[in-house]
């Protein structure tokens, strides 16, 4: 399958600390805890497509310096073209991940002046693609409307979402075909959070993950919940980037014609592997890797 990714690319450094709260000591040698690789939810995205067998194509922007060098060498690693990439922030966006042995994470996330930089998207970008992962970044909105109108699959992660009508995301919301969202800013019960979304928006598809809980679907065409435990393996080092695993690989699985609740069910064995590993973009298999 053919799958245009566009969002966020950075440089993350990971940090491993005693635990949360982190109280004051001038300093810890943590050996082998600090690390330092390219992240960031697109290039998450496209990395997990790419080991599962898909063609990306990665849209972003960078800053031009060194940090953009050191993203334009991993994407060549990682055979993810850097042709629609371009670099035209003041500097490259920089996060900093602090996590402890029990997988909780804080994570420091600068975004320089991406927000404020717009990309020129044309129809050729998406014409030849089975799906576009748009991410909730503000140069995307004009992608929204080129999909619209060659009637392509959207998908997009809106993340940490508290309000259903929340302004920055609504462009998102209505557009996406596929919604994911996370459990963490959700006051109330999931279920009516989610039929709320539903009663607002067009949505085919809403999957809130839920982390160690597993994942909630619920499926427009039959108007039914789905419950699906986590995959439980263990081996947990480090949780960030369990979501943009999760989410990657269920729209994978869907393209290529699995049902949700088969996809989904794969995503979860897919987002437990990659959490045996420490850092956002690292831990992704393959499908004959993945197994049933």
């Amino acid at each position: 399958m053919k799958i245009l990714v566009s969002g966020l690319i950075n440089t993350e450094t990971t940090a491993k600390v005693q635990g949360f709260p982190i109280n004051y000591y001038p300093i810890d040698y943590s050996f082998f805890g600090v690390g330092t690789s390219v992240s960031g939810v697109a290039f998450n995205l496209a990395k997990a497509l790419t080991v599962l067998g898909d063609e990306v194509r990665l849209c972003s922007l960078t800053g031009d310096d060194i940090m953009s060098n050191i993203i334009f060498d991993k994407l060549r690693k990682n055979r993810i073209s850097g042709e629609k990439i371009f670099k035209t922030l003041s500097e490259t966006p920089q996060s900093v991940v602090l996590y402890d042995e029990k997988g909780r994470r804080q994570i420091y996330c600068d975004l320089k002046d991406i927000q404020e930089k717009e990309y020129c998207f044309s129809p050729e970008d998406i014409e030849d693609v089975d799906a576009v992962m748009a991410c909730n970044i503000n140069f995307n909105r004009p992608l929204l409307k080129l999909c619209k109108e060659q009637n392509k699959l959207i998908a997009t992660d809106v993340h940490i979402l508290s309000n259903p009508d929340d302004e920055y995301n609504r462009d998102f919301l209505e557009a996406a075909d596929i919604l994911f969202l996370s459990d963490e800013g959700i006051k109330e019960d999931y279920r009516s959070f989610i039929l709320s979304l539903a009663a607002r928006y067009s949505a085919k598809i809403i999957v809130l993950g839920m982390g160690a809980e597993g994942a909630l679907m619920y499926l427009r065409e039959d108007n039914r919940f789905v419950q699906q435990p986590a995959c439980n393996i263990g081996g947990v080092v480090n949780t960030v980037g369990a979501g943009d695993a999760l989410f990657s690989s269920f729209v994978h699985f869907c393209v290529k014609g699995l049902s949700a609740e088969d996809a989904l069910k794969k995503a979860q064995r897919f987002a437990a592997l990659k959490i045996q590993h420490s850092g956002a973009a690292n831990g992704f298999v393959s499908e004959e890797e993945l197994g049933e």
